[in-house]
């Protein structure tokens, strides 16, 4: 009995630690959670950093050295609600949820 409590305190201790390193706050476990979280977030960025280069070609167009007429036109009557009396206007559905540009 003597020769076997080293052995079982030894197992006991690597036991407690091989628990606490799958199990742990600092564990695998928790590593796997935390990949989750930054591939979630990177997909996100992504996603963000899109829009942010479509919106900042949209306004790139609006600047005065590079001011192009017929966007100008087309945002200008779309904003004011106009058109000349010799064209036609064609009205269609926005589809559900598109925001308005």
């Amino acid at each position: 009995m003597r020769n076997a409590i080293i052995p079982l305190v030894c197992v006991i201790v690597l036991s407690y630690f091989a628990y606490h390193a799958v199990y742990g706050r600092h564990g695998f476990i928790a590593w796997l959670s935390l990949q989750n979280t930054v591939d979630t977030l990177e997909q996100q960025l992504a996603e963000v950093r899109g829009v942010h280069r479509r919106l900042d070609q949209q306004v790139s167009l609006l600047r005065p050295e590079s001011l192009d007429p017929d966007l100008l036109d087309e945002r200008a009557r779309a904003t004011l609600g106009l058109a000349g009396p010799d064209e036609i206007v064609i009205f269609r559905d926005r589809p559900t949820g598109q925001a308005d540009r």
